[in-house]
């Protein structure tokens, strides 16, 4: 008895930590959990285009990053390892997004960092700034549902919060096993 009561006491403290990170603070977005996501589209190092229209069934992690961020660089392996890796093969995708790099920058610094994720570059901020902001940080992560609904916001990299996101993208996957 006591360890389900743990376990129970666990989770709704877990879940108002997560709803409190959530709503305590706008961190420099202008969206909010619950929003339905801006339109963007994208072009894919490899020259695939994706639109949060053609993104719809499937979770996903948009990460704005960039070579010049030692925060980015810190998080990238750990998305690379906890989350691309462990979810590549459900109805996810993990899409990187270099803020306003060249392509030769962007290609060398993906070797450097050594992620296999998708990666596109938003050229001119756009899709960046329909999320956050006026000259907010680079450092987030935004999590969709499969109706591209938003339902976690990350800022910086925080290992609590990074935790966090990884569990909420494995129960939003296990709502459509």
């Amino acid at each position: 008895m006591k360890k389900y009561f743990f376990l129970i006491l666990t989770t709704i403290l877990f879940f108002h930590n997560i709803s409190y990170c959530q709503e305590g603070l706008d961190r420099g977005f202008k969206v909010k959990v619950g929003d339905l996501s801006p339109e963007f589209s994208l072009e894919l190092l490899d020259g695939s285009i994706l639109n949060n229209k053609n993104l719809l069934d499937k979770v996903v992690v948009l990460q704005f990053t960039a070579s010049w961020c030692g925060v980015c660089i810190k998080e990238m392996p750990h998305l690379e390892e906890k989350v691309w890796q462990v979810f590549k093969s459900d109805d996810f995708i993990l899409i990187g997004i270099d803020l306003k790099e060249e392509l030769d920058v962007v290609r060398n610094f993906v070797s450097k960092v050594g992620v296999t994720y998708p990666i596109a570059i938003d050229k001119d901020g756009s899709v960046f700034e329909s999320f956050t902001t006026e000259k907010a940080g680079v450092t987030r992560n935004i999590v969709l549902n499969k109706r591209g609904e938003i339902i976690f916001l990350t800022r910086l990299f925080d290992e609590l919060e990074f935790s966090q996101m990884v569990e909420i993208v494995k129960a939003e996957l296990l709502k459509y096993e």
